[in-house]
């Protein structure tokens, strides 16, 4: 007999709140969440169970990337979206489009309302109504601004307890830090100055997930984002959850359960819901969240953007391809979410283990010469190391180590292709496809190095630019947009289908996708060079293959040539 709803939240949180010092009636608990759930029930959205297919790909933007003077950013978001990528992807996610002191949204002052100055909630449904919405639920840390926090101070109830107050002279050197800012800030309350955990920033206060009421109002506040149209949540920066003093606190046991309980929760009330994590850690770890298949359907594949710009800046694909070769088989009912550039920097933590040091500070050394800049973190012996790189994608192809050239275009579609074609779900940053450069101004006015790839694009100089065919922002718009048709076409592009990783040579990756419709070939020339291939040497590849991403269909014959960079996409033709 399948287990109740009530009894599966039960024994989550019989796992979450273990501590016999704090004993938690968890039953009452599952109560309140199963009564949380009813209202999305009653909705009877349990046709949508659809998870995925090669026709998703997703748009990563702000509310306001893009704005035009007398409109709100929203309304201009979705004028733009429905103008110009209607029928080319049908997923979007919009980066925190809350009230918010910091962080561009990710430090929240109100998780129940949208940002007056970005629209309302209107315009969340009204891009909701015609694109899958992705919504970012800011679950780690709220802003100091937020009322929970302004209760806290004055020792009003239940707040009290929403936040992790450490004794400043405990030992918190084991914790594990993407930041170099103190752990612990100080706040003055009317109980005298108490220190607060804050992983971040100290804008940027922890939640103290130990405290149930905590764990009730971000299961209420999941339910309103599905209701208002989110199909795919994002739980933001999830790995720092849960704190145990003389721990890590990174991935504790208590976060995983915390994720299964949340799965459990869009599983039951929301299917078809898509419930990804955001881990900027190692690839083992990255993994974890997939669980036994019971926690994220989704998570990162935060391995993908260095090791590609490190092909691509060294042209040579034996890591990307050795790291490729290697991802693990996925559980059943999970996928990755692909990406080359998103609003945050390039992660170096991510391919620990898997690029030589001497490789990755190679890398720096050359993005620095190309106008980026290095994000540093905290170690517990107390040095600093690289977290990111804060570069815009397509200056960051702007050349090799060698220096700039002119192959920028065609090394950053290099870059767009091997993403689109790797096993899971496409992620495009807006940025990347408008092909923006550097914005040192943002930078010098905000003061954070983050900025330079968030710029703020005025709509009517942007068109401009894009209604002019001789700009790289033109050219990176319409190909990148006709590669995502394309795309949407191929069944062997499905999350679902096999990924197969070829390695003959360092000049090439090859990813060989198949199912039961369709066997296709994406192969990438990460050089500079002219390569000319005999087919009898590309020994794997069946007769009569063509090119899909060709503007014309011709059967291969003989020889396989690539142009610097160039990709293609090889399948048998389709009978007529």
């Amino acid at each position: 007999m399948p287990m109740s709803f009530q009894h599966r939240i039960s024994q989550r949180l019989n796992r979450i709140y273990h501590d016999p010092s704090q004993p938690q009636d968890t039953q009452l608990l599952a109560q309140q969440i199963e009564r949380l759930c009813q209202p999305l029930l009653d909705q009877s959205r349990l046709a949508g169970s659809r998870l995925w297919s090669e026709q998703d790909a997703i748009l990563i933007t702000y509310g306001n990337s893009i704005q035009h003077t007398g409109e709100v950013p929203l309304q201009t978001l979705s004028t733009f979206l429905h103008e110009h990528l209607r029928g080319v992807l049908g997923n979007v996610h919009i980066l925190p489009f809350f009230p918010f002191s910091s962080d561009d949204g990710f430090s929240v002052i109100d998780y129940y309302q949208v940002n007056p100055d970005l629209g309302n909630w209107d315009d969340i449904g009204r891009i909701a109504g015609e694109f899958d919405l992705m919504v970012d639920l800011v679950i780690n840390h709220c802003s100091r601004e937020n009322l929970w926090f302004v209760d806290y101070v004055g020792n009003h109830e239940p707040y009290s307890g929403y936040f992790i107050e450490v004794d400043p002279t405990t030992d918190v050197s084991l914790v594990t830090r993407p930041r170099n800012t103190p752990l612990l800030t100080p706040v003055h309350t009317h109980r005298g100055v108490r220190h607060v955990w804050a992983t971040f920033s100290e804008d940027q206060i922890d939640l103290n997930f130990a405290n149930p009421d905590v764990l009730l109002e971000f299961v209420r506040i999941l339910l309103l984002y599905i209701e208002r149209g989110a199909r795919f949540i994002r739980l933001d920066a999830i790995a720092y959850l849960w704190k145990t003093i003389g721990t890590r606190c990174i991935h504790l046991n208590e976060t995983h359960q915390v994720v299964c309980l949340l799965r459990d929760v869009v599983d039951y009330c929301a299917p078809g819901t898509v419930l990804i994590t955001e881990t900027n850690v190692p690839v083992a770890e990255n993994l974890s969240y997939f669980g036994q298949g019971d926690e994220a359907h989704m998570v990162y594949q935060f391995g993908l953007p260095p090791l590609l710009l490190h092909a691509l800046n060294r042209g040579t694909s034996a890591y990307l391809t050795d790291w490729a070769g290697g991802i693990p088989p996925l559980p059943a009912g999970c996928t990755y979410l692909n990406f080359s550039a998103s609003h945050d920097g390039i992660g170096v933590r991510p391919v620990e283990g898997v690029l030589p040091e001497r490789e990755v500070q190679d890398l720096i050394d050359c993005m620095h010469r190309f106008g980026g800049f290095v994000s540093m973190k905290a170690n517990p012996d107390g040095s600093q190391s690289p977290y990111e790189i804060n570069i815009s994608l397509f200056d960051a192809c702007m050349g090799t180590r060698r220096g700039p050239d002119h192959f920028q275009v065609q090394r950053f579609l290099c870059a767009q292709a091997i993403m689109l074609a790797m096993q899971g779900i496409p992620a495009v940053y807006i940025h990347s496809l408008l092909a923006t450069p550097n914005d040192l101004d943002h930078v010098e006015r905000t003061g954070r190095t983050r900025s330079i790839n968030r710029r703020v694009w005025d709509k009517s100089e942007l068109e401009c630019l894009l209604n002019n065919p001789v700009t790289p922002q033109a050219e990176v718009f319409n190909e990148l947009r006709r590669m995502l048709r394309i795309r949407c076409a191929q069944p062997a592009f499905h999350p679902d289908a096999r990924q197969d990783i070829i390695k003959i040579n360092s000049d090439l990756f090859i990813n060989k996708r198949s199912c039961a419709e369709q066997t296709l070939f994406a192969v990438s020339n990460v050089t500079e060079r002219l390569l000319r291939l005999p087919l009898d040497v590309l020994g794997f590849l069946p007769s009569g293959l063509v090119d899909v991403l060709a503007l014309n269909e011709d059967r291969m014959e003989g020889e396989l040539v690539l142009a610097p960079y160039q990709t293609v996409w090889l399948t048998l033709p389709s009978e007529p």
